[in-house]
């Protein structure tokens, strides 16, 4: 006999009345404390970043104000600044000061009129705040500053110089005249990173510094760069060995020559198939002979008569008397007879006898031009004295019909006519003791690494992007886990429906009306009834229930024991 009754089809089992929902702010104050602590701090910081995030977009861009500056101009700039209630800030490595970008001029402006940033050189301004009652020493100390101030600003007006410093050694002036020193300078430049000064750039400071102080000779002015190389020429380093200007002429005549080869022989061997250096031997002595050559006048050219003196003298003696006193032997005697150029002979009285001698004297001097040759002989500067020349040429490339390629050395004839080539390429002379050698070995050539372009996130513009936006993202994914770690639980409990009983819960706590027995008796109110075909699917979700929260079975089991009790 089956004592379960079954319920009746037609009558559906009561279900429970949902609770009234209360109120949001209810539902919140009845959470537990913790739980209200962690909503608490997660509206505080949502709160946070989003102050941060509005700080953050309204934040103003900053621009150079000053760069390059020096530490005291820097600190006397920054508490101008700060008393002037600006807001800046420091590049990196504090060689700039950056200010709000529409405060730029205007912060420029008003630092000028503070006289900042003074720089450090000064000029002939010192000489305005001359105290009264100063010394001789003193008021030539100031001057000298001023001069070196003076010309240090010209110096570093300069496009390749970033600073100078200028030092004068003026000589103090007494009467004696011989006594006197004369004076000198020196000149430190500090050179911008790449650059360099030409021999016109150096004359020309020599030459500034020089005009500039009175009797000062461009001799005395020594120019040095930061490294402490001497720019200017001295006798000494010419005795000691060449200058910058002919070892740039040596590398020039050896680039020149190098490229010669690589010309010629590039289209016969290929691209980067060869290797050529070439050294040269150049005298720069310098000589100078003078010779004088006298020619005599032999040859069919007529000589030149450079001048002719004649000279004649006659001396005669007083005639003998001789002969027959008369009007005859009182005569003077005839004149002579015998021809110029005739030996003299003694010239004898008309009357024949007893007549007195004439001598006469001639002299002849004819002076004749001489040639003269005066040869003045000056050896030119810059010759080349010797040739090296060393070329490698690579194997030759040759591929076979498998497509492989493999390198074969060239032949004696090849190398042969790759030396004559070069030879006259470079104006080999036999005589003067050039050298050359070509040879022929395999190149071990590695290819270079392509530089390969970097990715899109390590390209600078990205890099910036990500610099700029690193902090707005970096506030919304704390905002967000804060969202959803602390805010978002806490509101889903506060929200979260009240339970309601389901049918199982109403069949087994709401009591039914059950059907007499097979005595005749009725079942005792409450009982379930569970065992009846008609129960199956209220026995299956029962058990359900039970296997997947065992807690609300056992308080239907607890509140049923309670009833009993209080029954």
């Amino acid at each position: 006999m089956d004592n379960a009754v079954a319920l009746p089809q037609n009558q559906p089992p009561a279900l429970a009345a949902p609770p009234a929902a209360g109120s949001f702010i209810q539902r919140i104050n009845a959470l537990p404390s913790s739980r209200k602590l962690l909503l608490g701090a997660g509206l505080a910081g949502l709160v946070a970043i989003v102050v941060a995030l509005s700080l953050w977009s309204v934040k103003p861009d900053y621009k150079v104000l000053y760069a390059n500056l020096s530490d005291k101009d820097g600190g006397a700039i920054i508490a101008q600044l700060s008393q002037m209630n600006v807001p800046y800030r420091h590049a990196d490595g504090g060689s700039a000061i950056l200010v709000p970008a529409d405060r730029v001029h205007d912060v420029r402006l008003r630092l000028a009129s503070a006289g900042l940033p003074k720089g450090s050189t000064v000029g002939f301004e010192l000489m305005d705040n001359a105290r009264f009652g100063i010394t001789q020493f003193q008021e030539r100390l100031t001057f000298q500053r001023g001069l070196e101030g003076e010309l240090t600003r010209s110096i570093e007006a300069l496009a390749a110089v970033s600073s100078a410093r200028v030092h004068l050694a003026l000589p103090n002036q007494n009467g004696f005249f011989r006594e006197q020193q004369k004076p000198s300078a020196s000149v430190l430049v500090h050179l911008h990173p790449g650059r360099s000064l030409d021999r016109a750039q150096i004359a020309g400071i020599v030459h500034l510094v020089s005009s500039s102080v009175p009797e000062l000779s461009p001799k005395a002015v020594s120019v040095v760069d930061q490294n402490g190389n001497l720019l200017t020429d001295s006798p000494e380093g010419k005795a000691q060995g060449l200058d910058a200007q002919q070892l740039q002429y040596v590398a020039q005549i050896e680039s020149t020559l190098t490229r010669r080869i690589t010309d010629i022989l590039e289209p016969v061997v290929g691209r980067d198939n060869l290797r050529a250096q070439v050294t040269a031997e150049v005298d720069f002595s310098q000589s100078e002979s003078t010779s004088e050559q006298f020619r005599p006048n032999q040859g069919g050219e007529p000589a030149a008569v450079r001048s002719m003196q004649h000279m004649e003298s006659t001396q005669t003696d007083g005639p003998v008397p001789t002969g027959v006193p008369g009007a005859v032997s009182n005569q003077p005697p005839v004149p002579a007879q015998a021809p110029i150029n005739g030996p003299a002979q003694a010239l004898q009285a008309a009357n024949g006898g007893g007549g007195g001698t004439a001598q006469v004297r001639r002299e002849a001097v004819t002076n004749y031009e001489v040639d003269k040759t005066v040869r003045v002989t000056r050896n030119a500067t810059g010759t080349i004295k010797r040739l090296s020349a060393a070329v490698v040429v690579n194997h030759r490339t040759q591929t076979d019909a498998r497509g492989r390629t493999t390198q074969v050395p060239l032949s004696e004839e090849e190398l042969q006519k790759l030396t004559t080539l070069v030879r006259e390429a470079i104006g080999f002379s036999a005589e003067r003791g050039d050298s050359l050698q070509v040879i022929n070995a395999p190149f071990q050539i590695t290819k270079p690494e392509e530089p390969t372009e970097p990715a899109w996130w390590q390209q600078p513009e990205m890099l910036e992007l990500l610099r700029q936006f690193a902090v707005p993202l970096a506030l919304s994914l704390v905002a967000l886990l804060i969202v959803l770690g602390v805010v978002r639980p806490a509101l889903k409990a506060a929200t979260a429906p009240a339970p309601t009983a389901t049918k199982v819960d109403a069949v087994i706590d709401e009591p039914q009306a059950l059907p007499p027995l097979a005595d005749g008796e009725q079942a005792p109110a409450g009982m379930p009834l569970l065992a009846s075909p008609d129960n199956n699917d209220k026995l299956e979700a029962a058990r359900r229930l039970a296997r997947e929260n065992p807690a609300a079975v056992a308080n239907i089991v607890r509140s049923w024991v309670s009833k009993e009790a209080a029954a």
